[in-house]
């Protein structure tokens, strides 16, 4: 790998440069990072290909792997911290409540605030106290190519703006609402983070007492979504799109949701990613006619 050897902590305020080669990660070590150079740019210093990794699943959150699942042994940890060299590693057991607080181990190092980059976006985060879904990525990128500028959108699940930073940068006006403070203080700096304070509107509270007006799209990302359309309903028109997130399929009851608000619609179904045995996370896309 061709890379230019830089300060850890000039690494974030690099990445957007036109030297570097973004589909490739910079590798980071005691404060040092070589960072990956494209072709027909200068480099320091030609680095050998690291080993195809075939261990134990895991996210890289920043600096921190995030694990799902039972517990790793100690050869599945080690794996991981040979691999990738990480600041911390945590295993998350699950996410308590309608808050969506996460459930952690530390199981090697320290977890703190992370500043991670994808797809262009920066998110600024604590992994240990924030849910961050790293495996709706794909779901983040259809999302925002969607998206049409000027219109308006409710995030009423925004977390710290996973969805709500895309949706901006394709120019939507984004209402993003969320009841975790945790979470609404993290969304706040990653609005300003992306540059996108112009056409973000945050609020902390419940999401079914701050709907207001009409909107173009709502971006329902929690599993309980289904349960609060009758909410959302209440501020649709003819063409507004629902994007209704589900562990399996939820056909029958946004059927039953939308006849009782008097509406018609058609659902389109997607698989996001396997959520269990037996079980999927579903995204159904709602139009309202």
């Amino acid at each position: 790998m061709r890379a230019r050897k830089v300060p850890a902590a000039a690494l974030a305020g690099l990445l957007d440069a036109e030297w570097v080669d973004r589909t490739r990660r910079p590798y980071v070590r005691d404060g040092t990072a070589w960072v990956p150079v494209r072709e027909g740019f200068p480099a320091d210093e030609d680095l050998p290909e690291r080993e195809v990794y075939r261990g134990r699943g895991y996210h890289l959150v920043g600096d921190v792997a995030v694990l799902h699942g039972d517990a790793p042994t100690d050869e599945e940890l080690a794996g991981i911290v040979h691999h990738c060299r990480p600041r911390g590693v945590i295993r998350v057991k699950g996410f308590v409540g309608e808050m969506r607080i996460p459930d952690v181990e530390v199981l090697y190092g320290t977890t703190e605030e992370v500043r991670h980059r994808e797809e262009g976006y920066t998110f600024i985060l604590d992994p240990g106290r924030v849910m961050f879904a790293q495996g709706n990525r794909n779901e983040k990128a259809r999302i925002a190519a969607l998206v049409r500028p000027g219109e308006r959108v409710a995030d009423m699940f925004a977390g710290i703006g996973y969805f709500t930073i895309p949706a901006a940068v394709s120019g939507a006006t984004v209402h993003a609402m969320e009841i975790n403070q945790t979470a609404f203080e993290y969304l706040q700096r990653n609005i300003i983070e992306n540059h996108v304070a112009d056409r973000v509107r945050a609020e902390v509270g419940d999401c079914r007492a701050l709907l207001s007006g009409v909107y173009d799209r709502f971006l329902m990302g929690h599993f309980d979504a289904p349960s609060m359309l009758a909410d959302a309903l209440a501020h649709v028109r003819s063409g507004s799109v629902l994007h209704v997130h589900s562990i399996g399929d939820a056909e029958p009851t946004i059927g039953e949701a939308v006849a009782e608000a008097g509406f018609l619609a058609t659902v389109t179904s997607r698989r996001v990613k396997k959520y269990g045995p037996h079980a999927w996370h579903m995204v159904q896309d709602v139009t309202i006619s």
